[in-house]
């Protein structure tokens, strides 16, 4: 979604300035080489590698060309991870916000579908934070929630606090499960057995020991027999919080011009 407190900077989109449009091959450029191959390998590379092994040099071998062969098609790296992010946002299999579907289901599967990009993609929080997120795909998700959240019955004045109070959560969610799921996978462990693993060294820890025996009788009664259980629980009722809230919230405010009928 579109990240209203990116700080100014003295570059731009490549969404903007007819940048996105140079798409063709040229003259001397490797055949079989475009925009779209370039996008999808640099998907295919920060999700092996991660964001901060990922270079052009690094895009150019496996693409089997040259470093100024990809620069034909994208002046900067940062343009080149525009594009990669805007193209997995194309993932997201989203509600059609006109149709007779209650808003509460619809924003129950905008939810899990941005959390799960977030998992898929673990080099996606960061991205979406650091650009404008005005490419295609990222219109596309913003402009159904915001009509989803608009059919809540909120006055206009809260439409914006109601979705960053459930999409903020949903980014720190997502987010945070994504990069354990990463490091489990480069510990060469399943995700449970990272968690165990994880939960018996801290018990080493004088203070995480006591800190975990105050939360034993939370965490059983949390339920789930695996980690991904027991995260899907903690998710499905945060949101569920959340929608309770939004829906207390309209049973509240008095209706005005500002609030849809």
């Amino acid at each position: 979604m579109a990240n209203a407190g990116q700080k100014a900077s003295g570059r731009t989109s490549v969404w903007l300035d007819g940048k996105v449009r140079r798409s063709g091959r040229g003259s001397g450029q490797p055949s079989g080489l475009d925009r779209d191959r370039i996008t999808e390998v640099t998907v295919r590379l920060l999700d092996a590698e991660g964001l901060a092994k990922f270079s052009m040099r690094r895009l150019a071998a496996e693409l089997n060309v040259t470093a100024m062969s990809v620069y034909w098609y994208v002046d900067t790296k940062d343009d080149l991870l525009e594009l990669a992010l805007d193209a997995v946002f194309g993932e997201l299999e989203l509600p059609d916000p006109d149709a007779d579907e209650d808003w509460r289901d619809q924003l129950r599967t905008v939810a899990g579908e941005y959390r799960g990009l977030l998992v898929r993609h673990p080099w996606v929080s960061p991205l979406a934070g650091t650009f404008l997120n005005i490419g295609p795909h990222s219109l596309a998700l913003s402009r159904t929630v915001h009509r989803v959240v608009r059919r809540t019955g909120l006055p206009a004045h809260g439409i914006t606090g109601a979705i960053s109070a459930v999409f903020q959560f949903v980014y720190g969610f997502g987010t945070i499960e994504g990069h354990f799921a990463t490091r489990a996978a480069r510990a060469g462990m399943t995700q449970e057995s990272y968690f165990r693993h994880a939960m018996a060294s801290a018990t080493r820890s004088p203070d995480a020991a006591e800190i975990l025996r105050e939360n034993e009788e939370i965490m059983t009664a949390r339920g789930g027999d695996t980690v991904e259980e027991m995260r899907d629980r903690d998710f499905d009722f945060a949101l569920e919080l959340l929608v309770a809230g939004i829906e207390a919230k309209v049973r509240t405010t008095p209706r005005g011009p500002d609030r849809p009928q």
